[in-house]
Order: C-alpha cells, then structure tokens, then sequence
C-alpha cells in the first residue's frame, strides 16, 4: 500500500490538497521574509528589488524540492504544476503586501 492510497482514503485529504498545501507553505514563507526585510529596513518602502529577490528564493527553494524529488527521493514524484503552486502562493504574498502597502500608506496620509 502506497502512502498516497492511505492519504486519499483518509477523509480529511481531498483531490488538490497537495497543491493547496505548496500554496499555503510558501504564502508564509514569502510573508515571513517580507516581515524579517520590513524589520531590518525599518520602513515599509514598497522596492522592486525586495520583490524581486523574495520571489527568487521561493524560487530556488520550490525549484531545489522539486529537483530533489526528481533525482534523489525517487519515491516522491516531481511536478510542474506543485512548482507552479508554489510561485502562486509567493505571487499572493507579493500581492497581499503591494495591497496592504497602498492601504497603510494611504490612511497615513490623510
């Protein structure tokens, strides 16, 4: 018995699960490092750069896991579609934090 027939018969886990899962880990990821640059740069400056490298490490990171499961655990299967999901869930953070900028600048202003 293989762990994915056990996980799917389980009831808890649905047919997509493991994609929402890749979505949401690196949502956090992403917030999290926006959260450790907001505080060392001690302003909340909105920098094309900061963007840019946040988005390269999730990156890496999901490119390096799946690699990984391509090569050496080859009991794991790799795929696009769960890299794809993770640059989602980074692209929401990107999103959520140029949104949550435009609305915290704006109430400071008036």
């Amino acid at each position: 018995m293989q762990i994915s027939d056990s996980v799917g018969k389980s009831g808890f886990f649905f047919e997509g699960f493991d994609k929402m899962t890749h979505m949401g880990f690196f949502f956090v990821l992403s917030v999290l490092l926006f959260f450790g640059k907001i505080n060392y740069q001690h302003h909340y400056a909105i920098q094309k750069l900061t963007i840019f490298k946040i988005l390269l490490i999730n990156a890496i990171i999901g490119g390096g896991i799946e690699l990984l499961q391509w090569k050496v655990f080859t009991y794991r299967s790799a795929e696009w579609w769960d890299f794809g999901c993770d640059m989602l869930g980074a692209s929401m953070a990107v999103f959520s934090y140029i949104l949550l900028h435009k609305f915290n600048f704006n109430e400071k202003e008036s």
